[in-house]
């Protein structure tokens, strides 16, 4: 009977787990664009390398003063999902060709 438990266990964990970012853009205007504006133009700097970036939105990073960064690891996001989200804020920043 345990061995049963763990199963339903591990399923149920897996069914409830949801990729932070199926859409990059609709994540980035429910999570980010409070703070950071529609086109990230607030507390953003494009030129800051984006393995930092990366590191700022999966850790958070305390700014000079409030609001800080909040950290999205804890909450279930990958790696590649932060890298996802740095791509689409540095493609916000881009001047429309």
């Amino acid at each position: 009977m345990p061995l049963v438990a763990i199963s339903v266990f591990r399923t149920e964990r897996a069914a409830a787990y949801t990729p932070i970012l199926d859409d990059t853009a609709a994540a980035y205007k429910t999570k980010c664009a409070m703070c950071h504006s529609p086109k990230a133009e607030k507390f953003y700097d494009p030129a800051m390398p984006a393995d930092e970036q990366i590191q700022a939105v999966l850790k958070g990073k305390k700014a000079e003063k409030p609001p800080h960064m909040p950290a999205f690891e804890p909450k279930g996001m990958t790696a590649e999902e932060a890298k996802a989200l740095v791509e689409y804020m540095q493609g916000l920043r881009k001047p429309a060709q």
